[in-house]
């Protein structure tokens, strides 16, 4: 098993396809079988210690992989049962359950176990669960005290993340080859409890990756504090928003931190304040410049918000400025640009998504020439040329208000360390969830700003 940080996403299709490869290149179907049973049954033995299992199948390859597992269980020792609505249909699903050879149960009998496994149905569930077949895998699922998703849990997309029905959360799921957006996107990766990738032998290259750590980057010996980076934040009509931004930017490592705008009394001493004109907008030091929050909607935050996009410094926009803006005027700028909408803000500029996230994240950037951060549970990051990394789902606690400001000082804070406008996008992203995750419950934005140097560590 290997935790999914990192790794590639690949959809359904994309699925198939390496599979299809893999087949073209001398790997027979029963091989990629038996290599993802041989990976359910390690993964079984590891999670489950002695208890009983119950191995649910279907009549696809899923449900294959799963009479693989419980024949590699019964041959280590293990107590397993299994359990069908209906016979196998494929030859390489028939094969394996012959290999089974054990009794096949009827799923609406079957006696539930302390350990479930739910081979039913895999990545090409398109439609709901028949009403029985989904009332007896809930039954099952609820009474078993560790429930297991092969690849998917039954009664999800895998490409959107949607809920095909009604689908009871489980502990863990074990994706075949290389997670799917399912596993990220919400509502379905609340189900999907813990997911680790069982690897089956085929190419997972994909233009899609799961949010990892961020590769440290400590100062230079000869570092000073405009090449740590220069972030400067324009300041609007809501002075708390972009100080909690200056702020979250210095903690998460900017060298030098600018505040454009009226002074604010309180605002930190490290946080140089600076009238925002032409002068300042020019200053050829600044590595990021951030504009948006607590901008305001006005005429005043408008004519901030095109100066801003005049200069040919790398940009966040956040917050305010995305209701001023149009893509079509983003796609004029040539400097990188961050956009980090939330779902409102996101249909305000792009309109309401239809169908996946990722798609509808992929398809602003392209449209806006920009990296995208749609932000959410399930945040999704997407570049212009196609690439998207899927954040894991961060705690809930992130539901604060200005939680949003710091991610923006966040990220601009990694740009102006000389990332990409993707990387640093993502780094910024995952900051903010470790930040997050180490303050525990209960927290405010401000604490959430000053966590990011810790996180950073």
């Amino acid at each position: 098993m290997i935790p999914i940080a990192g790794t590639a996403v690949l959809t359904a299709a994309e699925m198939r396809a390496a599979e299809a490869a893999a087949i073209a290149a001398g790997t027979s179907v029963d091989t990629l079988m038996q290599r993802a049973g041989a990976g359910i049954a390690g993964a079984v033995r590891r999670l489950a210690g002695v208890n009983d299992v119950l191995i649910l199948c279907g009549p696809g390859h899923n449900g294959g992989d799963g009479y693989v597992a419980a024949a590699r269980l019964h041959a280590a020792g293990r107590l397993v049962r299994v359990a069908a609505a209906v016979e196998p249909r494929t030859p390489a699903a028939i094969a394996a359950r012959a290999l089974w050879g054990g009794p096949v149960e009827q799923l609406a009998t079957a006696a539930p176990a302390p350990v479930l496994v739910d081979a039913l149905f895999g990545t090409g569930l398109t439609r709901a669960l028949e009403e029985d077949t989904s009332s007896f895998l809930n039954k099952l699922i609820r009474q078993a005290n560790l429930a297991i998703a092969v690849d998917v849990p039954s009664g999800v997309a895998t490409d959107d993340g949607a809920l095909l029905g009604d689908v009871p959360p489980y502990h863990v799921t074990l994706a075949l080859g290389a997670a799917k957006p399912a596993h990220l996107l919400q509502p379905a990766a609340a189900r999907c409890g813990a997911v680790r990738v069982i690897p089956i032998g085929v190419a997972t290259d994909s233009a899609t990756q799961v949010l990892a750590h961020p590769d440290p980057t400590a100062p230079p010996v000869d570092a000073h504090k405009f090449t740590r980076g220069m972030v400067a934040v324009v300041r609007g009509r809501m002075a708390g928003a972009a100080q909690l931004a200056a702020s979250a930017a210095m903690h998460a490592g900017a060298g030098y931190v600018e505040l454009l705008g009226p002074t604010i009394p309180g605002a930190p001493h490290a946080l140089v304040r600076r009238r925002c004109d032409a002068e300042a907008l020019a200053d050829p030091r600044i590595g990021a410049l951030l504009v948006g929050p607590g901008l305001g909607r006005d005429d005043d935050a408008r004519a901030l918000l095109e100066q801003a996009l005049a200069t040919d410094h790398p940009l966040v926009v956040d917050g305010d400025a995305l209701h001023l803006v149009t893509p079509e005027r983003l796609r004029d700028r040539r400097a990188p640009l961050i956009l980090t909408p939330h779902a409102g803000e996101f249909a305000a500029l792009f309109g309401a998504p239809a169908g996946s996230k990722l798609a509808a994240a992929r398809d602003a950037a392209a449209r806006a020439d920009a990296t995208i951060v749609f932000k959410g549970p399930d945040t999704v990051i997407a570049a212009p040329d196609g690439r998207a990394i899927i954040a894991g789902e961060a705690t809930s606690w992130l539901s604060t208000a200005g939680s949003g400001d710091v991610l923006a000082g966040a990220i601009a804070a990694m740009l102006a360390d000389g990332r990409t406008a993707l990387d640093g996008a993502s780094a910024g992203v995952w900051l903010h969830a470790e930040a997050a995750r180490r303050l525990g419950p209960a927290f405010i934005a401000d604490d959430l700003a000053v966590a990011l140097a810790g996180a950073r560590a």
